[in-house]
């Protein structure tokens, strides 16, 4: 491993203390050296809406495809919300993927995990993400995982991830992610 890459990272969370974004802020101290994550914030994006992407998509959708262009790869971290990824993730998708021969989507390597208070850790989220990648032309990487269970066990109050065995886990993820972003990219 000796070459750079810049990775955008998203939280499909809005949620102030969101564990999936606990678990970015995880992977941002766990990269591997050559590995730069960016996280950005999806707070700003409005609803989709096609009249509005027509007239001009606004500035915090332009920064955010932006970002997407110039980033290697992205790195997302999705809950699960009724056995699917977040309405906030898939609004921020649809805005990137517009219009799709300019998509800045489109053979873009990715990565997705997530953490869940329950015992699932985002199984199912994650699966329908990658339909939704697959309509997108993204590129999934689909090993290893990171499925992050029963959160308050793994993470402490500050938000900190705390249990070892995850941290392990979350460094070889990164580095195969590493690996399939310089094959990807």
């Amino acid at each position: 491993m000796d070459k750079k890459i810049n990775v955008l990272g998203f939280s499909g969370s809005l949620r102030k203390h969101s564990y999936n974004s606990s678990l970015l802020r995880a992977a941002s101290e766990l990269k591997p050296d050559e590995m730069e994550i960016e996280i950005f914030e999806l707070n700003d994006i409005p609803f989709y809406n096609e009249d509005v992407d027509n007239a001009g998509a606004p500035d915090s959708v332009k920064l955010f495809k932006e970002k997407i262009a110039a980033a290697n790869s992205l790195l997302i971290a999705s809950p699960e919300y009724n056995y699917s990824f977040t309405g906030v993730l898939k609004n921020a998708i649809d805005w990137a993927s517009r219009p799709p021969s300019n998509s800045p989507l489109t053979k873009k390597p990715y990565a997705i995990m997530g953490v869940s208070g329950g015992t699932s850790g985002t199984i199912r989220s994650q699966m329908h993400f990658r339909q939704v990648g697959a309509a997108d032309n993204m590129i999934a990487m689909n090993k290893p995982e990171v499925y992050v269970a029963l959160a308050k066990q793994k993470f402490n109050e500050k938000g900190d991830l705390t249990d070892e065995p995850t941290r392990e886990h979350l460094k070889t993820f990164l580095k195969s992610f590493y690996e399939w972003t310089i094959k990807n990219s």
